[in-house]
């Protein structure tokens, strides 16, 4: 199964703060730790919201939103990409993240190509497939 790990975003994040040697030392050794361990697929750090833009989708019309974004809460500043026998094994795992500043993580299942069931043809199913080889 694959889990994307979401890291929230804080004020510091978002005002484009950049981690310390010693935390990128840390955050380093953990990721070291996952890839060597074979469950690391990958893991960014993003930019703050305002580098970013939202658009919205409605009756056929999109609306383009420039960040930054007001609600700190509901961003995401980082993530993991990972796979792991369960959702309990890669909570285990991230619960040695090196973290301590009160910083949240969220984990989420990856939708797998099986969980659409017939909804996916053949057809949809080979695309999917040609594009994870380009990928």
């Amino acid at each position: 199964m694959r889990f994307v790990v979401l890291v929230k975003a804080s004020k510091e994040s978002e005002a484009g703060v950049l981690p310390t040697t010693r935390q990128l030392t840390e955050m380093g050794a953990f990721n070291e730790t996952l890839a060597k361990d074979g469950v690391l697929l990958a893991g960014e750090g993003l930019r703050p919201s305002s580098t970013g833009a939202r658009l919205r989708f409605d009756g056929g019309r999109t609306t383009v939103t420039d960040g930054p974004f007001a609600e700190t809460k509901e961003l995401v500043a980082g993530f993991w990409i990972v796979q792991g026998k369960s959702r309990e094994e890669v909570i285990e795992r991230f619960t040695h993240a090196p973290f301590s500043g009160g910083e949240e993580i969220e984990i989420r299942p990856i939708y797998e190509t099986e969980d659409f069931g017939d909804s996916l043809t053949p057809e949809l199913r080979a695309q999917e497939e040609r594009m994870r080889v380009q990928a």
